[in-house]
């Protein structure tokens, strides 16, 4: 063989270290693998594959096997589906992205309030909200579901009810090839989810999150996880308060919602509804069927929760109550806690949540190992457009602590502290005050409350989690509402929950996430924070109706002058009181557009030997420290913005979502 000339071999090594070269290359680059749907996954993220242009969009109507509107023929609820088509057609399948809602036709969806809309054929046009654009290039399919009585669904509204959760769970089990489905209201012939894997991730926020919860408590096969948003967990709280009614009934809200044609079926459903939440404040039967608390231990599925600590409302005893219940059965789960109200994460934190949102469904629907599930528990917004994070929630080290509420001397001023008190404290309820009234005059002696207070705290206090005030108190009517709220004392720069965004400002220009066509924009109006500088901020609630201290089951009148001990639940919450700043706890009666008031106008009496705070406190009781001495100087006047009481938050006009 003849042998290479000089040029020749080094024409030959470059060839070899090229080759070489490639193949370092492609061992080292991140790992391209293959997600369910034969989607491609990169760096533990699913990739924008197919063709949103080219999307599947059909209407399918599933049978609930109920029959809410009494015309003798089962339920079918509307499902509109928007899936990649090259997966079908290379026989592949793909998950499921739900959110199943009231909402597609008569209130809209997300902050620029989108609604469903149609092509001559009656397939989806515009999907709300932007998970069809985002996550049906990446290999998801995204499923609307109509609720029974909504939209293009047959059957009655009924608030939460077996009806409201099965329109979702008969979706699911279709996915899974349990239920029927047709691609006709009446008639039609059978269709089958031959696309579908039947992992189900459903989402929504408010009403459309509570569902989630709800068809979760089932235990249904199939839910893999849910991302619920300022969610319900149980509806007699979204109602009352340990007694105490926080709005008219729910008999409105069902027709607010309901299509013309459920109007015209659904009376006798509207009338079951109102006869099984009478305004009294006793749970009864229709309760327990919106409980969804109670089931916890059914949820096979992961939940990602989001919710404002300052939601008025849907509180945050919602999410309190239903992360506990989950933790106690171990259910896998996250949460994001921001400062903001009624709010989507989308609309206050959306270049991190998107992201977040995709790894989320990528591990529990495309089952890719990104690690997610091993990452801190809990992200909470520790001032505006600030986050920490925890391992677990409430933190390590997190321990009921018992406080004192003492006597100044001066009615309606008393301290907050450890050891044991003595004396009483007493307000007369004023109907036309609320918590941010008694929160301005918390250094006064007003008489519509009184005003427990720390010391100037000599180190920051951090308090996670839900606490609880016990009160023995006597009243001098027959009848009484109590309130008690948790107030930081101090000058702060927060969001401004109680303006019109809850937190957050809409503006003019607009980010997009996903794919758009002609008929549904992937681009949204962009959001920043609303924020205000404030002297005080009222950071959890409890309120209870006396006549119901000894349970749920049956309020009775009071006798005047007969005291009664009653245990407050506080919201759950997640707030450090910075050192500098106090403590207070104000006990007062209603609290105006928050909580209706009772039938007569009481003066209470609290007996403070007998009552207590009880908070879970990170580090414990050890961790209140005040300065010795130190000032506890009355704070400036808050602006008249804020003093104001607010309209009914609750009325047929400000809807759930």
């Amino acid at each position: 063989m003849r042998s290479l000339t000089r040029a020749s071999r080094l024409s030959w090594i470059s060839v070899v270290a090229a080759v070489l070269a490639a193949l370092a290359a492609v061992l080292t680059a991140p790992a391209a693998a293959h997600a369910a749907g034969g989607g491609s996954v990169r760096n533990g993220l699913s990739q924008p594959v197919y063709s949103y242009a080219d999307a599947v969009r059909e209407a399918v109507w599933v049978d609930t096997g109920l029959d809410g509107d009494g015309d003798g023929r089962t339920d079918r609820v509307a499902v509109d589906i928007v899936r990649p088509s090259e997966p079908a057609r290379q026989g592949r399948r793909v998950p499921v992205i739900m959110d199943a809602s009231p909402y597609y036709s008569c209130c809209g969806r997300g902050n620029e309030s989108q609604l469903k809309t149609y092509d001559a054929a009656g397939n989806i046009v515009q999907a709300p909200l932007f998970y069809d654009n985002y996550f049906v290039p990446r290999g998801y399919a995204t499923v609307l579901v109509d609720l029974a009585g909504t939209n293009r669904s047959d059957g009655c509204v009924d608030v939460g009810g077996p009806s409201d959760v099965q329109s979702a769970k008969a979706v699911v089990d279709w996915l899974n090839g349990r239920a029927h489905g047709y691609s006709a209201r009446s008639g039609g012939t059978a269709v089958k989810a031959t696309w579908a894997t039947g992992a189900v991730g459903m989402i929504g926020k408010s009403w459309d999150g509570t569902i989630a919860n709800g068809v979760a408590a089932t235990g249904v096969a199939g839910l893999k996880t849910i991302v619920p948003i300022s969610a319900i967990s149980s509806w007699y709280d979204y109602y009352f308060h340990q007694g105490a009614p926080l709005q008219d009934g729910p008999e409105w809200l069902s027709d607010y919602v309901e299509s013309d044609s459920a109007h015209a079926d659904c009376a006798a459903e509207q009338q079951k509804i109102a006869a099984g939440s009478p305004r009294t404040g006793d749970w009864t039967p229709f309760w327990t069927d919106r409980d969804y608390v109670k089931d916890a231990g059914k949820v096979t599925a992961s939940v990602f929760a989001a919710q404002g600590m300052q939601d008025l409302n849907v509180r945050t005893k919602h999410f309190g109550q239903w992360w506990t219940a989950l933790a106690q059965h171990g259910v896998e789960r996250k949460v994001w806690l921001s400062q903001t109200g009624h709010v989507d994460p989308f609309d206050y934190r959306r270049s991190a949540w998107v992201p977040t949102l995709q790894r989320w469904f990528d591990h529990y629907l495309l089952g890719v190992d990104n690690g997610i599930q091993r990452e801190p528990m809990a992200d909470i917004e520790r001032s505006v457009d600030h986050w920490t994070t925890d391992r677990v929630w409430p933190p390590a080290g997190t321990r009921t602590s018992d406080l004192s509420l003492g006597s100044t001397g001066v009615n309606g001023l008393g301290t907050l502290g450890k050891g044991h008190a003595t004396g009483t404290e007493s307000f007369t309820d004023d109907p036309n005050l609320w918590e941010e009234d008694w929160a301005a005059a918390a250094d006064s002696a007003t008489p519509a409350k009184t005003a427990f207070t720390t010391g100037v705290l000599a180190k920051d206090l951090r308090i996670s989690g839900g606490g609880t005030v016990t009160v023995t108190a006597t009243s001098t009517t027959t009848s009484a509402h109590l309130s008690a709220v948790l107030v930081d004392l101090g000058p702060a720069t927060i969001r401004n929950f109680l303006g019109d965004g809850e937190g957050i400002t809409t503006g003019t220009t607009r980010s997009c996430y996903g794919e758009s066509t002609a008929g549904d924009s992937a681009c949204f109006l962009d959001t920043s924070a609303d924020t205000e500088t404030v002297d005080h901020t009222v950071f959890s609630r409890g309120w209870a109706d006396l006549g119901h201290y000894r349970s749920l089951d049956h309020g009775v009148p009071l006798v005047p002058g007969k005291p009664y001990t009653m245990t407050i639940q506080l919201a759950a919450t997640d707030h450090v009181v910075p050192a500098g700043h106090r403590l207070a706890l104000i006990v007062a009666g209603t609290d105006n557009g928050l909580i209706l008031p009772a039938s007569t106008t009481p003066t209470v009496s609290v007996d403070l030997s007998r009552s207590v705070l009880r908070l879970p406190l990170a580090g414990g009781t050890g961790a209140l420290a005040t300065r010795p001495g130190a000032p506890a100087t009355a704070p400036a006047r808050t602006p008249a913005s804020r003093q104001a009481s607010p309209a009914p938050l609750f009325t047929p006009a400000a809807e759930l979502g």
